[in-house]
């Protein structure tokens, strides 16, 4: 009987761990590259986005965006230019929705959606699946 209740407390501790433990730096970021040759292809007509229109991330989970830039040329992300090979990186703390001129894309702009923080029991849930996908959010 107490082998249940030890295995109880241990299930309804690692729940709480997961729950309320912060997430570590890299596991709270988000990640998108601007591909090397993305100038060039604009300038030969290419018309197709090289990243996608929307980014949504999640207070205390996914809420730091990094932008980094392979080509070869500078690109603007809102009012940072990034030089070739340069990374920005863009801390979020407030749920809304954000809108940026961006050179990367055809239509010139990008909106980043920022959903409020989720309750406990889904921050439960997206720990357990990064942890058994790898993806390192248990950090």
């Amino acid at each position: 009987m107490w082998i249940l209740a030890a295995l109880g407390a241990a299930v309804l501790a690692g729940a709480g761990w997961a729950a309320f433990a912060p997430a570590g730096a890299q596991a709270r970021e988000e990640v998108h590259v601007i591909p090397k040759g993305t100038w060039a292809r604009r300038m030969a007509g290419d018309k197709s986005d090289v990243m996608p229109d929307n980014i949504r991330l999640t207070l205390g989970v996914r809420d730091v965006l990094v932008m980094k830039n392979d080509d070869d040329v500078p690109q603007m992300f809102g009012p940072v230019l990034m030089m070739p090979g340069q990374s920005f990186r863009l801390p979020f703390s407030v749920a809304s929705r954000y809108d940026f001129a961006c050179t990367a894309h055809v239509k010139g702009s990008l909106a980043v959606f920022v959903d409020p923080k989720p309750q406990w029991w889904r921050l439960v849930l997206w720990r357990a699946r990064a942890m058994l996908d790898g993806s390192g959010a248990q950090s």
